[in-house]
């Protein structure tokens, strides 16, 4: 699963990469300081509690093991995970991010690096746009001032470099296109436009969802062979919605007057994205103050508190700094950047998170290590599912799989439920 971070040059891309993913990249105040696309993961915290939580109160109960310390450094949890973190049964799963080359008005012509761009997209399950939400940019990225620019603008350009992009896929076969339609009828259209979006990642559903309500908002059609560019323009937008349903980040929410994405928020919404206010900048200080050792900071949330080193560490600046910070995170509710893409995560992707495991007793891999994986797997996956996202070899081989919380055999066709325990028995 990767989510993309797309949007014109200079809103907050690279820096948003940089704090959610806590890798160096290059941030700077110029147009297209990324070039080639970063890649790199994030993690974020599961909803429901981590089942090693169970694991302490039976044992606790069983007199097999001591209430955890209150200088425990994990507060209780027990499990050993391969990635991530688990501290006070907070377990955190990984998502794959990539920072987009920045885009440019007319990408969908080659213009800037929009092939590049548009080809990148192409690979992510979801899209995140990063927009200035404090209108300090100007439609190519360039520095202006607060207040300058206009935030539904800015969307709305992408919105539209989306949909030439989509349109000028389906006007190369147009023609081809309109002979099925004559010999099938709208069966020949879905397959045509499938076929057309499939390198995209549309897929027949997307197409059918698409088509729907594009004839729903476009009475006396007529045929498609007929269509004139703006009926298929609108067919496009459509399509783009179904394929690319955008996410926003209003990045530089901090610095932004009041309501400043108000209007940006009720056109995204409308179109049944998600829009949170973000501030990348104190995202990326926190996780920095953090890593130093100067703070205790989960990643996401709404506040934070000195740590020794930081009471006896920091200088003034440092101080008043982080003070400016905890004032910005009271007024948001928080950077907002973790929120959001667990929210894509959970509500637009559908994901849930899985634990197999080897040993359903104990739960435990085979090197004895105690729910070592957490996977995040579409809502509504099978058993057999699991199996083969956890190694193709796996899923070729399942014989059965076993519910570690009942004990319960399960069959391949058996639908998983958020923080399932499974043990998967498959042949070798």
């Amino acid at each position: 699963m990767r989510i993309g971070l797309v949007g014109k040059p200079n809103v907050g891309k690279s820096t948003t990469f940089a704090a959610l993913t806590e890798s160096a990249v290059e941030i700077a105040n110029y147009p297209f300081t990324t070039i080639d696309p970063n890649v790199g993961v994030t993690f974020l915290p599961a909803e429901a509690s981590c089942p090693c939580k169970i694991l302490r109160e039976k044992r606790e109960a069983d007199g097999r093991l001591e209430s955890a310390s209150s200088d425990d450094a994990r507060a209780g949890s027990l499990c050993e995970p391969r990635t991530g973190t688990c501290i006070g049964h907070c377990r955190t799963v990984p998502v794959t991010l990539v920072d987009v080359a920045g885009l440019v008005p007319g990408a969908h012509e080659g213009k800037g690096r929009g092939n590049q761009f548009l080809n990148d997209l192409a690979q992510c399950d979801a899209l995140i746009q990063v927009v200035d939400a404090s209108g300090g940019t100007d439609i190519e990225g360039n520095p202006m001032g607060p207040g300058s620019c206009d935030p539904v603008e800015e969307h709305t350009f992408l919105v539209e470099e989306l949909a030439m992009w989509i349109q000028g896929i389906l006007d190369t076969g147009w023609a081809r296109g309109v002979r099925r339609v004559q010999a099938e009828g709208e069966r020949g259209l879905i397959d045509f436009i499938t076929s057309q979006l499939t390198g995209i990642g549309g897929s027949e559903s997307m197409v059918m969802n698409a088509i729907s309500a594009f004839k729903n908002d476009n009475e006396n059609l007529g045929v498609p062979w007929d269509w004139n560019d703006e009926v298929r323009k609108s067919l496009a937008h459509h399509l783009r919605r179904a394929v690319f349903p955008l996410c926003v980040a209003a990045n530089k929410a901090d610095v932004a007057e009041a309501g400043a994405w108000d209007a940006l928020a009720v056109k995204v919404e409308s179109e049944g994205g998600i829009l949170l206010p973000t501030s990348a900048d104190s995202e990326l200080a926190l996780r920095r103050a953090a890593k130093a050792g100067f703070i205790d900071y989960p990643p996401g949330a709404q506040n934070f508190s000195l740590t020794e080193t930081g009471e006896t560490g920091l200088n003034e600046a440092q101080r008043n700094g982080l003070e400016a910070i905890g004032v910005r995170l009271e007024r948001l509710g928080g950077t907002g950047l973790v929120e959001l893409v667990s929210r894509i995560v959970r509500e637009r992707l559908d994901r849930i998170v899985a634990y197999p495991v080897q040993d359903e007793g104990h739960w435990t891999d085979g090197d004895g290590r105690v729910l070592p994986d957490a996977l995040l797997v579409q809502r509504g996956a099978t058993a057999k599912g699991l199996a083969y996202a956890v190694h193709s070899d796996l899923g070729d081989g399942f014989i059965r799989a076993v519910d570690g919380r009942t004990g319960r055999v399960i069959g391949a066709e058996h639908e998983l439920n958020d923080n399932d325990v499974i043990k998967i028995v498959a042949k070798t």
